[in-house]
């Protein structure tokens, strides 16, 4: 039985892909990490993880659609490692609907399954899916399994889960599903080595990337989250607004005279950190800017943030630690530091000297409520369920 893995996530212009290795005694390592950007126009393929220096790769490239994408990496990987053969194919798929709450084998009742959620998970979904399709088409053979962002909260009690609307709307799937499942999935399988008995206790997750959002954890499982029936809700993000009151929605359909396609514009990619700013949705270079609404976006980032995590006690009943992890929550100190400044009264005490070095603990040894930077990592829970639904007894 072959040892790789080729993990794969497919957006709208962009492919990302790691290989996997297993060793002898199943233990998984990360061979290579690279990504094609900007398929269908001015294209990048970037390998920037691999066993050698002379593997990373910086170079235009013309690919037109996921397929053509995913055929260079292929082609490229195989140059590399003539001969070389993968076990699965693991895939991260953003909805999983009500139904599809662990990881599972591709076939043709799964994809038409995952299909009929595209209408919940439009931006995402069929992205995701034309990787599976594109895959299915290079090699017919590989087994693929699907993981899913919704499949972690699945676990949220039925209080968390309903909208204040109609029953029968709920009936119809109109519910909270939460998003990010991957990547809380990561952080509460190593809470337990970092955190020790805390991670069994009442523990808050702050994914703060591109996207954002929250997880109220209990003895490592889901019972609040931020993110709601798509990824459009919670705090702010790079271009997505986050919670906005409905009645805007309907004033800018009404008095505005917006279609659904400049809404669907605003509210995705023309909101949130960039909408604020006027600059950028990157929190790199607000942080690096003078001008005072790049500051102002940040400022409200932090509050917004800060307001949801006390929200997300009211699940827990109080809070013992707060967990800051992505790209934003690795990286960015001064916003961890804005966004514990707004959570003093629960007597959580910044390390500032902790938290220039990110951590891992970033709180004061004496706080009641400690604070931590933890890495996650989601292609490794894809390759770990691809090599779990791969094995020979599940074939």
């Amino acid at each position: 039985m072959d040892s790789s893995l080729l993990i794969l996530n497919a957006g709208s212009s962009s492919l990302k892909f790691a290989v996997y290795q297993a060793d002898a005694a199943g233990a998984l390592q990360a061979e290579y990490r690279g990504g094609i950007e900007e398929i269908g126009r001015n294209g990048r393929f970037q390998v920037f993880h691999a066993p050698d220096a002379g593997g990373l790769v910086d170079q235009a490239v013309a690919a037109a659609n996921h397929e053509q994408a995913l055929q260079q990496v292929l082609d490229w990987l195989e140059t590399r490692h003539h001969g070389l053969t993968f076990r699965a194919a693991g895939h991260r798929v953003v909805h999983g609907g009500a139904d599809y709450v662990h990881p599972v084998r591709v076939d043709t009742t799964v994809m038409a399954d995952l299909e009929a959620l595209i209408p919940l998970s439009p931006l995402h979904q069929p992205h995701n899916l034309a990787g599976i399709r594109a895959l299915a088409r290079l090699r017919p053979d590989l087994p693929q399994v699907a993981c899913f962002d919704t499949a972690f909260h699945h676990t949220l009690p039925p209080l968390a889960r309903r909208f204040a609307l109609p029953r029968e709307f709920g009936e119809r799937g109109i519910r909270r599903y939460g998003f990010h499942g991957l990547s809380y999935e990561h952080i509460a399988g190593v809470l337990p080595d970092t955190l020790g008995p805390t991670a069994e206790g009442r523990v808050v997750v702050a994914h703060l990337g591109n996207g954002a959002s929250l997880c109220a954890m209990r003895q490592g499982r889901s019972v609040e989250t931020s993110m709601s029936f798509t990824p459009l809700d919670g705090i702010p993000m790079a271009s997505r607004c986050g919670a906005l009151d409905p009645g805007v929605l309907l004033y800018l359909l009404r008095e505005e005279g917006m279609s659904l396609e400049q809404l669907d514009e605003l509210l995705h990619h023309r909101s949130g950190l960039f909408g604020v700013s006027g600059i950028s949705g990157d929190v790199r270079t607000l942080l690096e800017s003078s001008d005072p609404h790049a500051a102002e976006a940040l400022d409200l980032f932090a509050y917004r943030t800060a307001q949801a995590i006390a929200g997300h006690a009211v699940a827990l009943d109080g809070i013992d630690a707060l967990v800051f992890t992505a790209g934003i929550g690795e990286h960015a100190a001064p916003v961890r530091a804005a966004i514990c400044r707004h959570l003093a009264w629960l007597g959580l005490t910044l390390d500032e000297a902790a938290n220039q070095r990110h951590g891992p603990c970033i709180s004061q040894a004496d706080s009641p409520v400690s604070a931590w930077v933890i890495p996650t990592n989601e292609e490794r829970v894809i390759a770990r369920h691809a090599w779990a639904l791969t094995a020979p007894a599940s074939l």
